[in-house]
């Protein structure tokens, strides 16, 4: 897959008013000919000036195989582009930015794209899950070139007699109601502690645990969690991840996408090098 890091080395070859010559930053030109455009590859000749002469050019795509995107985009989410260019159908897709810049992308595939598993709960509202969203619409992850992937517990589904909070509607709560003492309590460590602080140890309420972070099964993930003791970022139950507050701010969950990506990319980098070091001592 060619997909240029930012649409300031793309360049619009519709026209040239002076010449074979090109912007200085330009790696890539989208050019448009008689029956259609072609995208080049190009590499200005060195020097100091802003625009230069092309020392080499080559052809990415012909006009055949370049889809021309009927609507403007957001340039930075890169994922959605990717989609995006997988439905045309074509080999290359030329998108046109909000604000007129171009990018372009080449043999479109989601095999490079790092799934991050996000894990939430509703009732009330999935707020992380709904906020990665938002955020993910915006671009902000794009250099990430990450992908998400949902896991929301519906806590209803447990079929319990008492919920955690009134916030969520449910009839029963342990925060609105007093209990009897037996009831089946869909909770978490939270919960748990209210219970046996409200009546005592000897209580026989039956807990189902709905903790997101205690849902995880797969890496990297982000997940929610109202203990903040165990929010940060590393291995949690053996899995490699990221547990934020169940209030986190949208800057706090950026910084753990951030933070998750980067750990986990190092994570990586790292296990291949010491498989290459023991294959090189095997020899």
């Amino acid at each position: 897959m060619i997909f240029p890091e930012e649409c300031k080395t793309v360049g619009s070859a519709d026209e040239k008013p002076a010449g074979d010559i090109v912007y200085f930053l330009s790696r890539y030109l989208i050019h448009r000919t008689e029956t259609g455009y072609e995208v080049l590859e190009v590499k200005p000749k060195e020097g100091n000036t802003m625009l230069r002469e092309i020392q080499s050019s080559s052809l990415l795509a012909g006009v055949a195989d370049v889809c021309m995107y009927p609507e403007k985009v957001n340039l930075h989410n890169r994922t959605n582009l990717i989609r995006r260019a997988q439905e045309t159908g074509k080999r290359c897709t030329v998108f046109t930015g909000l604000d007129e810049h171009r990018t372009f992308i080449c043999d479109p595939s989601e095999e490079k794209l790092l799934t991050i598993h996000v894990y939430d709960a509703e009732p009330p509202r999935p707020n992380l899950a709904h906020i990665i969203r938002s955020l993910e619409e915006t671009g902000l992850f794009g250099e990430c070139n990450v992908q998400f992937s949902y896991h929301i517990t519906d806590i209803r589904k447990t079929n319990a007699e008492v919920y955690p909070c009134r916030a969520a509607g449910f009839s029963r709560t342990i925060d609105n109601d007093h209990l009897r003492g037996d009831e089946t309590v869909a909770g978490c460590l939270t919960a748990r502690q209210v219970l046996a602080e409200c009546y005592g140890d000897d209580a026989a309420f039956s807990v189902t645990d709905i903790c997101p972070a205690n849902q995880v099964a797969a890496e990297p993930f982000i997940a929610r969690c109202c203990r903040s003791e165990r929010a940060g970022t590393g291995v949690h139950n053996g899995y490699y991840g990221s547990v934020v507050h169940w209030g986190a701010t949208p800057r706090t969950i950026t910084d753990a996408v951030f933070a998750v990506c980067e750990g986990w990319n190092k994570k990586i980098a790292t296990e291949e090098q010491e498989n290459i070091t023991r294959g090189r001592n095997k020899k």
